[in-house]
């Protein structure tokens, strides 16, 4: 497995993280045998960054990472490394109730995290969206204090701006933000990547496969369940999405060429935008990772660059990544 850092303060992980939310919520039902499956084949495979959030199916998928470390064998548990994000506030319907910044908040979703999660510490801790009405500062010194005591190792971020992650690094060492980086959502490229890697901070790319949307797996006729999230997100609507799948169709005859799968070159090209970069595929079954896996073996020449840019220029996506209501939460607008 190849590895990278996570900036200049984080830990060393798999060139690969696991991004685990969807075996347990937001893309509709989920096989639970398969998902343990999958983490195991992940952790065997040599994957060691295994991505969550407290609020994935209420702390369904924690218990859910808890019960496969349980289950793997010792030297496989012992290598992964649990990057989980808090402060999104949920209710019983399973609605959206704004983010949790407060000092005493961030203490006590970590506790319930670690008993859920079945470990002493939680390897990247991070709020999933800033708090709006508490500074960053506050909420970065409080893992801050979770870092001192043991209970966290590193301090991350997630989908903030540039003066958001200037302020927080200033507060405490930030081993990487979390944001979505793709061929079809590339505005961190203005003012966010120049920042991070300004400031020293790794990058952990989420929708690296624009959640399936450019994974070649995706048809324009393919209906989605009401609890998939896709459903209600604007490039999967109509002539959005008509539009972004005629992107698809020009990136698989340069996947075709290469001798790949549109998958593997869509995350060969996140994973060639920088070492400074870990990309997360949330791959639910077996059979998925190991296409994802395949990706570390894509060598992409400056010809292969540039047909994949022609294919898919920047910009070129139809609609918003969230609707928009969630995406006035985001450090990027696009």
């Amino acid at each position: 497995m190849h590895t990278r850092t996570l900036g200049s303060t984080g830990p060393r992980v798999s060139a690969l993280g696991l991004g685990c939310m969807g075996m347990s919520a937001l893309y509709g039902d989920a096989d639970r045998a398969e998902s343990i499956a999958t983490i195991h084949a992940a952790l065997e495979a040599g994957v060691t960054l295994l991505d969550t959030g407290d609020f994935y199916a209420m702390g369904h998928n924690e218990m859910l990472i808890g019960e496969a470390l349980r289950s793997a064998p010792a030297d496989r548990r012992e290598q992964a490394l649990l990057s989980v994000k808090f402060g999104a506030l949920r209710d019983p319907d399973g609605g959206w109730s704004g983010y949790d910044g407060r000092p005493a908040a961030v203490k006590n979703f970590a506790a319930y995290s670690l008993q859920r999660l079945g470990v002493d510490h939680i390897d990247v801790y991070r709020i999933a969206r800033a708090d709006p009405d508490v500074p960053i500062e506050e909420t970065v010194g409080a893992i801050a204090e979770l870092v001192e005591k043991g209970y966290v190792r590193h301090i991350g971020l997630s989908e903030v701006g540039a003066e958001t992650i200037r302020r927080a690094a200033a507060t405490a060492p930030i081993a990487d933000l979390q944001i979505e980086y793709s061929l079809i959502s590339r505005a961190i490229e203005d003012e966010i990547l120049p920042t991070t890697r300004e400031l020293g901070i790794g990058i952990t790319a989420y929708g690296v496969l624009s959640r399936g949307l450019i994974s070649g797996h995706f048809t324009g006729d393919r209906q989605l369940a009401p609890n998939d999230f896709r459903a209600h997100s604007p490039r999967f609507q109509g002539d959005n999405l008509r539009h972004n799948l005629t992107l698809v169709e020009a990136l698989r005859k340069v996947a075709e060429a290469k001798g790949v799968s549109v998958a593997q070159i869509a995350i060969a090209w996140v994973l060639a935008r920088g070492e400074d970069i870990v990309p997360l595929v949330g791959a639910r079954t077996r059979e998925r990772l190991a296409e994802s896996l395949g990706a570390l073996d894509v060598t992409l020449e400056q010809d292969d660059l540039a047909a994949i840019e022609q294919a898919v220029p920047a910009g070129a996506a139809a609609g918003d990544r969230y609707p928009a209501p969630q995406m006035a939460h985001l450090g990027t607008k696009e």
